[in-house]
């Protein structure tokens, strides 16, 4: 009887101990070849905004007055660039989602041992891939892209982690914080050769995470005039910065800009599971490589955003969220990040059939390497007679 009890308790611990192997491992691999698109990139840098837990309805829809709260962003949609939906994963958190952007993969379950603050595996991005990286934000979001990247060339510039205050009266303030840095930073460029030297190089990236409309959202719901209030203080100081970055290198045409958000957020102002408030992000994209307004009039989607947004007649081209990241690195020419899955949106390249066929080319084969070092590695930690290759 002790002998049934004690091989039935051996037996409940080994598959106890089989969720954890089976779901808690990183499906992270390494090792793999980098490629990237032979043919010259159509920008020499790019601007990544990130308005934390902005959702896409909040963002599209017109006020009550019928204007809407983004003025110069809704110009971009109307007249310079594409827009779309972006589609989240769950867990909708601010890590995952910045991952999802910039690295191209989807949440390591392995990450929920670090409370979903960073990855316990090192992974490639389209930071580490740029010549140089300059971020402006968080603490909680910027050190786990500049932590385990390949060389010393992504700069982070962070408020203290105490000024993120829920109960803070005003806290767009953070996102002001962002825009006046920024504003700085190219003019003290200005004065300072060597930093101007590398700003003018190839595959150069600038990153504003914008955390107020998440941090008001929690504290006083996406509904509230101080959410709504924080859409527009962002439109703003993006209109600002642009500017800035444009006047700085004398409108070379040779700038993308991508603005878009990690999760969105539910009427009551949390955020983590897939309620569609939380899982449909805005994307709005233009400038150097991007592909401008197309009319199209007979849009057929599942949802009624069109016509609730009133922008029936322009082309909405929707992504999933890891897209952003090979998109981002067809327009400066880097190596598709190793561990992206996403597949890059065809439709936001306004380049030759030459260059998008090289460019999808370059991302079929990053994939597939990922593929072969997997079916590699199992091969190897597999039984011979157990393993049996992908047909």
């Amino acid at each position: 009887m002790l002998m049934f009890f004690l091989i039935g308790l051996l037996v409940h611990l080994i598959f106890f101990a089989s969720i954890f192997d089976i779901y808690f491992t990183s499906p992270l691999v390494h090792g793999m070849t980098p490629h990237r698109t032979s043919l010259p990139p159509p920008a020499k840098r790019l601007v990544l905004f990130v308005a934390d837990g902005l959702r896409a309805d909040a963002f599209f829809e017109l006020d009550q007055n019928g204007q809407t709260r983004s003025p110069f962003l809704r110009n971009v949609v109307v007249h310079h660039g594409s827009w779309g939906v972006s589609h989240t994963r769950v867990p909708t958190e601010s890590r995952p989602g910045h991952v999802a952007l910039i690295a191209g993969f989807y949440e390591d379950v392995s990450a929920v041992a670090k409370g979903w603050k960073e990855n316990p595996v090192e992974f490639d991005s389209v930071f580490n891939e740029s010549k140089y990286t300059w971020c402006w934000g968080s603490p909680d979001i910027l050190p786990m892209f500049a932590k385990g990247a390949s060389g010393d060339h992504i700069y982070t510039h962070m408020y203290p982690a105490e000024k993120e205050d829920f109960a803070a009266q005003d806290p767009s303030k953070l996102d002001t914080w962002v825009f006046n840095e920024v504003k700085e930073f190219f003019e003290f460029a200005k004065k300072n050769e060597l930093l101007s030297k590398k700003m003018r190089q190839n595959q150069v990236v600038y990153f504003l995470h914008l955390l107020g409309l998440d941090t008001n959202g929690h504290a006083h719901r996406p509904m509230s005039s101080e959410y709504k209030e924080n859409i527009r203080i962002v439109d703003k100081g993006i209109e600002e910065v642009v500017s800035v970055i444009e006047d700085f290198y004398r409108n070379d045409k040779k700038t993308a800009f991508i603005y878009t958000s990690d999760h969105g957020m539910t009427e009551w102002g949390s955020h983590g599971a897939g309620h569609p408030s939380e899982t449909l992000t805005p994307l709005v994209a233009w400038g150097a490589g991007i592909s401008g307004p197309l009319v199209e009039s007979n849009q057929q989607f599942q949802d009624a955003f069109l016509q609730e947004w009133k922008l029936n007649d322009w082309r909405r081209l929707d992504v999933n969220q890891a897209d952003i990241a090979p998109l981002m690195a067809a327009l400066i020419g880097v190596p598709f990040p190793l561990n992206s899955v996403g597949i890059l949106p065809l439709e936001y390249l306004n380049n030759s059939n030459q260059f998008k066929a090289e460019c999808i080319l370059t991302n079929t084969m990053q994939i597939l390497e990922q593929f072969t070092v997997k079916m590699i590695h199992k091969k190897e930690t597999t039984l011979s007679f157990l393993f049996s290759p992908f047909k």
